[in-house]
């Protein structure tokens, strides 16, 4: 059957991030046959779920695999949840929204220089696709490390605690050493 990864990059982040470069050079190395998408996702939610709809709209059949860091955790969460497959989250958000509410004003894209403003739609859009209760929590593995300034990962801890869970002690929100992980987020995902 073949294999689609998709990677989802965190909230103001984008495929040209150091995870997402450096999985997307992992997976071309050693395994090439798998169809890995990084794309840029809107920076609107409602726009971003409509996006990733479409994107795998194509791969009904294919055997689905998804990483997420931060917010893109969150986004991977649903993925996983909505379409199946196995996921990997690292350092994900857990209730963006909340943390996202503070955020009402206008903002730029440092990657894309992308000009934008959340507001209560946006959070409430974000509020939609949150998946409270987690089916099938074997296949999603959670990244975690201590020292993530961004995010409190015993949110994450607590919300993926049935799930494969690995919980570094140090690091910050982009997930020290993440590289090193790549072989066995290759092996998880493509099982």
């Amino acid at each position: 059957m073949p294999q689609l990864v998709v990677y989802c990059h965190g909230f103001q982040s984008s495929p040209q991030s150091a995870k997402a470069l450096a999985t997307r050079q992992y997976f071309q190395q050693h395994h090439p046959k798998v169809r890995l998408a990084t794309p840029q996702l809107p920076c609107y939610p409602g726009e971003a779920q409509a996006y990733l709809t479409r994107l795998l709209a194509p791969y009904q059949d294919w055997q689905l695999g998804f990483i997420g860091s931060s917010l893109g955790g969150y986004l991977s969460t649903w993925l996983q949840q909505t379409y199946g497959g196995r996921a990997v989250l690292i350092n994900p958000a857990v209730k963006p929204y909340a943390l996202l509410s503070e955020y009402q004003m206008e903002l730029v894209q440092p990657y894309t220089g992308e000009i934008f403003q959340l507001n209560e739609q946006h959070i409430t859009e974000l509020k939609a696709l949150d998946t409270p209760t987690l089916s099938a929590p074997e296949n999603l593995w959670t990244l975690l490390q201590t020292g993530d300034e961004t995010l409190d990962y015993r949110d994450a801890e607590q919300k993926y605690q049935h799930a494969k869970l690995t919980v570094e002690q140090g690091g910050d929100h982009s997930f020290v050493g993440f590289e090193r992980h790549l072989p066995a987020i290759a092996d998880f995902l493509l099982k």
